[in-house]
């Protein structure tokens, strides 16, 4: 199996790439900048032509590239929106069938926790938090328009907080493990149909819908409660009614563009 991974050099593609790794797959890692691998190449993902070169022969994408912050509106519009609907145009030019696309959690930023001990839904109707919020909305109404129209298999991962290990209390509820990541992927790689699922491992803390994921196979197997005591020790139980924990976009909910509320 050939799978073409955009976004290769960023920091989600740089901790999943060994993770997927597989005998008989050959992982096509493209990116702005070169990557020291036997199989991987230099492309614009609003090239058409680079994107076509890059994708011919592949039996998947998985889709990470693009702008990863917020940036001014045309720069978020070039790489994000554009980016993506060149991406998945040339994937129905060549044929291909299945692609996983990294959504964000900000494309739902102001959603604020459900009361009692119930989840944000998978399809939380957007509420982005910023322009590159913006973006992942659109991101989903591609991927949502490329399975209606075309017959692609898509799912959208609406990426939690992928690191290594949690870094402050908010990661205690969003954070998804890198091992886990790529076990949602592996899941998403083959789901048929379309799919928005949040990307996050079996957190005690989580509050974020795992139904769909399940669903389409995911097996998360980490929690961050074992990070919790050191992170607890120096922060303090979170205050679950501040913007950063009770609004699935944190502190980008709490700034506009310009500067402070």
């Amino acid at each position: 199996m050939r799978i073409l991974m955009t976004g290769a050099a960023g920091k989600v593609g740089t901790l999943l790439r060994p993770r997927l790794a597989r005998d008989g797959r050959v992982l096509r890692l493209a990116d702005l900048v070169p990557i020291d691998s036997p199989d991987s190449v230099v492309a614009d993902l609003t090239d058409p032509v680079a994107m076509a070169a890059a994708m011919r022969g592949v039996d998947a994408v998985i889709h990470l590239g693009g702008q990863s912050r917020e940036h001014p509106w045309p720069d978020i519009v070039h790489a994000n929106m554009t980016g993506t609907h060149t991406l998945l145009e040339t994937a129905r030019l060549e044929g291909v069938r299945n692609v996983v696309l990294a959504g964000s959690h900000h494309a739902a930023g102001y959603h604020t926790r459900p009361p009692d001990t119930a989840d944000l839904p998978d399809y939380a109707y957007p509420r982005p938090d910023t322009f590159y919020g913006v973006s992942k909305v659109v991101m989903e109404a591609l991927g949502s328009l490329y399975h209606d129209r075309f017959g692609l298999n898509i799912t959208v991962i609406r990426l939690g907080t992928c690191t290594e290990r949690p870094t402050d209390t908010r990661c205690l509820a969003t954070w998804i493990s890198p091992d886990d990541c790529a076990r949602l992927i592996e899941a998403a790689l083959t789901a048929p149909g379309f799919h928005i699922v949040w990307g996050v491992s079996a957190n005690k803390r989580r509050w974020w819908s795992l139904d769909e994921a399940l669903a389409i196979g995911y097996a998360p197997r980490d929690d961050s409660e074992l990070y919790a005591p050191a992170l607890l020790t120096t922060e303090g139980e979170p205050d679950l009614t501040h913007p950063l924990h009770n609004r699935a976009g944190g502190q980008f909910t709490l700034k506009e563009l310009g500067g402070a509320w």
